[in-house]
């Protein structure tokens, strides 16, 4: 079987968004949200950038979680087997 036709890993796509925000979601309702900024293999995880700490909720009116609060965290690695959801942000104009 030929490289090109493997199918992408986890790592493939993580490393195609370096360099963009994205949003870690590391239990329903705490995650990070920052620039991705590198992926390593071992351990398996990545690098955020002018990260935040966020504070998710959501209720039975509005059952999507939204994000209510912030902290500053700097640069910050998460071990991917802590990983719910990775999100990647896109600028809205």
């Amino acid at each position: 079987m030929s490289e090109s036709s493997l199918p992408p890993t986890v790592f493939h796509m993580l490393e195609k968004n370096v360099g963009r925000r994205v949003a870690v979601i590391l239990d329903p309702s705490y995650g990070f949200e920052g620039k991705l900024i590198a992926v390593t293999h071992d351990p398996a995880g990545i690098w955020l950038s002018d990260a935040d700490a966020i504070i998710l909720r959501a209720t039975i009116a509005q059952p999507i979680p939204q994000v209510v609060g912030k902290e500053n965290r700097s640069e910050v690695f998460i071990n991917l087997s802590a990983v719910q959801r990775i999100e990647v942000l896109h600028k809205s104009k």
